[in-house]
């Protein structure tokens, strides 16, 4: 792409104010294992850290508390002076940098800047020293939103401030997976005139208080001998769980879990990540040769539990335990309490068992889910999903130029836009190990690694089609925000 006659003189400028342009960490909590950690640091294309000063009620006219929120730039592929940003949002967990996926080759294409801020709460950005239910009201997707329209003038303002310049807008472009895939749909919902479009990869933008459709794609992804092999495996956990519980739970490495709930939660999860982070075959194949020799079936599941699930995916078995959800320490494993109350209050995504042809538990309902809110954050505490999407629209939602991706085989696509509307193009990426944000990871993702390799999907073509797409809609929508620009002139 073409670059300016003063390009070098003003990058040299450019780079030298920004290395002194950071506040010092204030390290509440160190980065925590979950689901959808990085493995290693080597898979950031930064993690220095940077802050701004945030506001702590977006809503309120008398309320001026602020708090430190760290955000994260990558500077090297940024096409100055009007090369677009990309704003690659953070969800439900630490953010310890920008992850070096997918969007490292947009950016190099497009000669683009990747920005990244911190949800508030998470990681380091927390405005408060105690978790308790009173210090969460400000945590929702709607006050989410808001930190990332005001982070969005704060940094256009300072890259105008570094340029000696005013009144100049660079095109802006925003990315999300999952549930900042969603916050990635509804910023281009809520504020349009911030942003020349959107990516809402695997976005869960319905909120749904019995998700039942979850389970079925489980086992539609599982195919009929492994999800026959899965439905006795918990019928034999359950019959051998009435008469000796703590040995079953040891067999599987989650004896803290006291209440059966917690348990039968954390065994289908196990059993999900499979399917939605593209490694069916490191559940199937194993459960399935047992089922065929006779072999004992509940065994070969807590081997794949413990060496999968636990090991080389890196889940911790507290995350299912109520006890830890109800802890209102600020430590590095806050994020699955803080999951928890943004669940509680205005998603739900209950995953429960269907009526029939279930490949979990049918002890994990909704009233599990109902008195888990209640025991962790208090009484008054449920999620109200009518609310949510009548905010958002559901996957009725009235947005425009917002490109929906999802892996054919992730149960949480049943949660996002699956049609197809007016200026809201929805590819399905289909292949036997497309999971969650494969347009944006590749395949697999566990052990994670967010390269955005598509070479391990087992159709790299259908990914490579998508992304095609993708980018095509990218340039046009950018190409649109600039020529918008320059008729304003």
């Amino acid at each position: 792409m073409r670059l300016f006659s003063t390009n070098t003189v003003i990058w040299v400028l450019f780079l030298l104010v920004l290395s002194t342009f950071s506040y010092q960490n204030h390290a509440f909590v160190s980065s925590r294992i979950m689901l959808n950690r990085l493995s290693q640091s080597s898979n950031y294309l930064t993690d220095k850290e940077l802050w701004f000063s945030q506001t702590l009620d977006h809503f309120s006219p008398f309320d001026h508390r602020r708090f430190q929120q760290r955000y994260y730039e990558f500077l090297d592929q940024f096409r100055l002076p009007d090369g677009p940003i990309f704003l690659k949002i953070c969800g439900e967990s630490s953010c310890n940098g920008i992850a070096n996926d997918y969007i490292s080759v947009l950016a190099k294409k497009f000669g683009a800047a990747v920005v990244s801020l911190e949800h508030r709460y998470y990681g380091k950005s927390s405005p408060f020293n105690s978790l308790k239910t009173e210090n969460l009201r400000y945590l929702s997707s709607k006050q989410a939103l808001y930190d990332l329209a005001v982070f969005r003038q704060y940094y256009q303002e300072s890259l105008n401030l570094k340029l000696n310049r005013s009144n100049v807008e660079n095109p802006w472009f925003v990315f999300g997976v999952s549930y900042s895939g969603a916050l990635s749909a509804w910023f281009r919902l809520k504020f349009p005139h911030l942003t020349c479009g959107s990516l809402a990869s695997s976005a869960v933008v319905l909120a749904v208080y019995n998700f039942t459709e979850f389970d079925q794609q489980v086992g539609d992804s599982a195919g009929a001998e492994c999800k026959a092999a899965l439905q006795e495996t918990n019928q034999l956990v359950e019959q051998r769980l009435a008469t000796e519980g703590k040995t079953v739970k040891t067999l599987f490495g989650a004896a803290e879990l006291e209440n059966d709930g917690d348990f039968f939660y954390f065994l289908a999860d196990a059993a999900v990540m499979a399917f939605q982070y593209g490694n069916p075959d490191e559940l199937c194949s194993p459960l399935v040769q047992a089922k065929k020799a006779g072999d004992n079936l509940v065994e070969a599941y807590a081997k794949y539990v413990k060496e999968y699930f636990l090991g080389g995916f890196g889940v911790g078995v507290q995350t299912y335990n109520q006890k830890h959800l109800k802890n209102t320490a600020l430590t590095q494993d806050s994020g699955d309490r803080l999951w928890w109350f943004q669940v509680c209050t205005e998603v739900a995504y209950f995953q429960v068992a269907p009526l029939n042809d279930s490949v979990r538990s049918k002890k994990v309902d909704t009233s599990y889910h109902l008195d888990l809110c209640k025991n962790v954050f208090g009484e008054g505490i449920y999620p109200d999903v009518t609310a949510t999407n009548i905010y958002y629209g559901g996957t009725k939602i009235a947005g425009s130029k917002i490109v929906f991706a999802n892996g054919s085989q992730d149960p949480w696509r049943h949660a996002s836009k699956q049609i197809s509307s007016t200026d809201m193009p929805s590819y399905v990426i289909s292949c036997h190990n497309c999971g969650h944000g494969t347009d944006m990871r590749g395949c697999p993702q566990a052990p994670l690694s967010l390269e955005g390799d598509a070479q391990k999907c087992s159709s790299p073509d259908a990914v490579h089609k998508v992304r095609q797409q993708i980018t095509e809609n990218i340039d046009l929508w950018l190409s649109q925000c600039q020529n918008l620009a320059r008729n304003s002139l």
